[in-house]
């Protein structure tokens, strides 16, 4: 599955390849052994997909507590980079897994390249986001997937946006969808997916062939769809993208003020709230990690509250802790999603190839 992640601004931020988030002097070096002792690791190893990111303060400040110096070895999007740690099950690259997400996880866990680890703080995660009561996985984050619209577009044509995934059928939003491909995408996949827990086995594919009907345009991907089709974000309008309409996310909008020239008072786009499909992605230490207690004391790190209250304007996705505090950015512009649709992982596991393929037959070929 294609990695949002994510957002814009995380895709801008991230850096591409192994990066050593370390913010303490000097190179990491591993403790010195006494006599007959194995030598201790003082590097913790975060296997993870691109949009990875944290504030270097927050890192040195867990750096510092902990003694361990963390390194992140960022693998593609999230599908490929859980690729490569099931094709190495056994010997992973690095001690803790980030970014499997509700869409791939009974995939990692049939794989078994998690060892179980109950992270302390635990119980202060929202418990409909623990989905693996084996503790195998333990839950970081959680956004929406959802059609955003651009404002300007509706407002001229004084026509009031889409909130449902029944609305996008309808006549006066024909040929203003674009989506991403369900094969290549995470958004897209997300999207296919909550017309599948929407209209259930027997309906999905027929909502589709009304989407196809009503002039739905499909991308291989989110930059394409999102900087380049949509009107309403900033790379669209400088590529003179025509479809107000467009699968993204719920955080886009703040996005799209924090990067603004100028920075705009209110977001250039909206969300229809009644389209999105609840993504939550999971970390988990790695089976044969050659530092198991630098990974244990990092995933506590990913679920306490600094790092919760960090992640959303680093990664723009949303704490999973309870009393984490979002961002005024967050709660100005962004929106809630009351209700979005999920499907569970166990269905997706049984399910997600022949979906897949059906989805490619009726709407892409």
């Amino acid at each position: 599955m294609s990695t949002t992640r994510k957002i814009a601004g995380a895709a801008l931020a991230a850096a591409l390849g192994v990066t050593t988030l370390s913010a303490c002097g000097g190179d990491a070096k591993d403790k010195p052994a006494g006599a007959g002792d194995a030598p201790k690791s003082k590097t913790v190893t975060l296997v993870s997909h691109d949009s990875f990111n944290v504030t270097e303060s927050v890192l040195k400040e867990f750096e510092q507590q902990s003694g361990y110096t963390v390194k992140v070895l960022k693998s593609g999007d999230a599908g490929a980079a859980l690729n490569q740690e099931i094709l190495t099950k056994g010997s992973p690259r690095g001690d803790v897994f980030f970014g499997v997400d509700n869409t791939l996880l009974s995939r990692a866990l049939d794989n078994g390249i998690f060892t179980p680890y109950e992270a302390k703080g635990l119980g202060e995660v929202k418990p409909e986001y623990v989905l693996d009561k084996e503790h195998r996985v333990t839950p970081i984050d959680s956004g929406d997937i959802c059609v955003n619209y651009d404002k300007a577009y509706f407002a001229d044509k004084k026509i009031a946006p889409p909130q449902t995934l029944d609305d996008l059928t309808k006549p006066e939003y024909k040929n203003l969808l674009v989506v991403e491909n369900a094969a290549t995408s995470s958004p897209g996949l997300g999207f296919m997916l909550a017309s599948v827990g929407k209209y259930g086995e027997e309906g999905w594919k027929d909502y589709w062939s009304k989407l196809k009907a009503n002039g739905v345009e499909v991308v291989d991907g989110w930059e394409q769809a999102y900087n380049e089709r949509f009107s309403g974000s900033a790379g669209g309008k400088k590529a003179k993208g025509d479809r107000p309409l467009v699968v993204s996310y719920a955080s886009s909008p703040p996005v799209e003020v924090l990067y603004g020239e100028p920075q705009p008072a209110e977001a250039p786009t909206g969300v229809a709230t009644g389209t999105c499909f609840r993504q939550i992605e999971f970390a988990g230490l790695l089976k044969g990690a050659k530092n198991e207690e630098g990974g244990k004391a990092l995933v506590d790190f990913l679920i306490s509250k600094k790092f919760q209250e960090d992640m959303p304007l680093q990664m723009f996705v949303n704490p999973v802790v309870k009393d984490a505090a979002l961002p005024e950015l967050f709660t100005k512009h962004g929106v809630v999603v009351e209700k979005p649709t999920s499907v569970t992982p166990e269905t997706i596991a049984e399910n997600r190839e022949q979906w897949v393929k059906a989805w490619t037959a009726l709407v892409v070929k």
